[in-house]
């Protein structure tokens, strides 16, 4: 009875669909009036094709490498996980990668490693040169300060070389070249430069001596057991993007560009409004540079200049140089008081590697308070490169002793009064000063202004 009443139903709805075939379809709907509405289908998907897991062996036994590739579940979970469920992340490294891996390859050819090892920079950042981990490594390939530095690099608060794509790449290839003369294994060196050889020398013991990146594997800490698995994975999918619908309409290129040397302190922003060059472009190319300053400090560094100026640049080097570098000199240790001449008498000092503050107030003679307060410094920390001012025979005029004896003279002193809209910095390029120069004359402890405030400005 139950199965009569069942073919009954069937029949009838098969009725209804062959009298009404929009009944159902995905283009139309009945509206609250009865009406038919037609609704558009939505085609806002992306095909994401299946493979198995023999597919992808059979593609990367044709893949022909440098490096030894094993296939096994970890490396087949990473793949499914970046080529299924981590796309967005991926198109963004493929967004990146014409901007980098011509480089990469150059440099890993002229150091005599597998091309291969270009991938590494993804899983280290994302391909992103500014970027910093929790731990405070740094750049493409992550480098900690201390390692930066042995590999030749400058890292202080103006200068972070471990972000310049070109320098850091060069360190990592000799680092990782260093790794594999101690292993003797790509894979394991791999290894080494995520946890440290001093990890992998420690799961090689436990392991019983065996030195392949597999044969340590369970012995390795847990983020390095993740590490190279994720590194083949990625260099697989890099070379089978089409068989995975990965196709990237708009990729980012990287800029030409040309090296120059201004042999002076220089500020990017200055050099933008001088030359023409957009700021973001200069800022893209000289990522190492902090907060937009090479200091006199630095000042033998080059400048990586948009190819299309260039060549206006080096025919106007000596005539920008100048402009750059022309900042009217104020004098603020101005006698106020009844000190000797002598006393006023300073000397410059620049900080060598292995200097500490104390030591040299030792040397000159004077203590490590007034070392600071001359310099105004909050801490007693300091870098290579560094400009220290010293009076070795006396004490010089404060700074709160010259601003109230300016505030004194102010009918002598040329003053400006803020307009809504201005900034320390549009004020400083108005008067040819630099922005510690006002704040010096008008005794600020910070860059804020209001309009209608008086500044004095010469």
């Amino acid at each position: 009875m139950k199965n009569i009443i069942l073919r009954l139903f069937l029949a009838s709805v098969a009725c209804f669909l062959s009298l009404n075939p929009k009944a159902f379809s995905q283009e139309s709907r009945l509206s609250n009036s009865g009406q038919l509405e037609v609704v558009m289908p939505n085609y806002h998907y992306e095909y994401v094709p299946d493979f198995t897991y023999e597919e992808v062996a059979g593609r990367i036994e044709k893949m022909e490498l440098e490096m030894d590739f094993e296939l096994n579940d970890r490396v087949f979970s990473f793949i499914q996980y970046f080529t299924v469920r981590n796309r967005n992340y991926l198109k963004m490294v493929l967004a990146r990668k014409e901007q980098y891996f011509l480089m990469y390859e150059e440099t890993m050819k002229d150091y005599g490693m597998p091309v291969e090892i270009q991938h590494l920079s993804i899983i280290e950042s994302g391909l992103d040169p500014k970027i910093k981990s929790r731990v405070g490594a740094m750049g493409l390939w992550q480098f900690m300060p201390a390692t930066g530095r042995e590999y030749g690099m400058q890292v202080n608060l103006d200068v972070d070389e471990r972000m310049d794509p070109e320098k850091s790449t060069e360190a990592a290839a000799k680092y990782l070249k260093v790794l594999y003369k101690m292993f003797g294994d790509w894979e394991v060196a791999l290894a080494a430069y995520n946890c440290g050889p001093g990890n992998v020398q420690k799961a090689i013991r436990k392991s019983g001596g065996k030195k392949t990146f597999w044969g340590i594997y369970e012995f390795l800490p847990r983020e390095t057991r993740n590490y190279v698995p994720q590194f083949q994975a990625m260099l697989y999918i890099l070379n089978h993007l089409e068989e995975h619908n990965l196709r990237l309409e708009e990729p980012s290129y990287p800029l030409e560009y040309d090296h120059v040397n201004f042999d002076r302190a220089l500020n990017l922003n200055r050099l933008a409004n001088l030359s023409g060059i957009c700021l973001a472009d200069l800022e893209k190319l000289n990522p190492s540079i902090n907060r937009g300053n090479v200091p006199e400090s630095n000042r033998s560094m080059s400048i990586r200049i948009p190819k299309s100026k260039s060549f206006f640049i080096k025919e106007n080097l000596a005539w920008l140089g100048d402009s750059i570098g022309k900042i009217t000199p104020i004098v603020l240790d101005q006698k106020v008081t009844t000190t000797s001449e002598a006393s006023s008498t300073r000397i410059s000092y620049r900080v060598k590697s292995g200097d500490m503050l104390g030591k040299i107030a030792s040397q000159h003679g004077v203590s490590l308070e007034k070392l600071k307060e001359w310099n105004k410094l909050r801490s007693t920390v300091i870098h290579t490169g560094q400009v220290l001012y010293i009076y070795p025979k006396g004490q010089p005029a404060t700074t709160e002793t010259n601003s109230r004896a300016l505030a004194q003279n102010t009918s002598g002193s040329k003053t400006y009064t803020v307009k809504p809209g201005d900034s320390l910095w549009l004020i400083s390029q108005k008067h040819s000063l630099t922005i510690d120069q006002i704040k010096r004359l008008n005794n600020l402890n910070s860059t804020q202004i209001k309009p209608g405030q008086r500044l004095i400005v010469g």
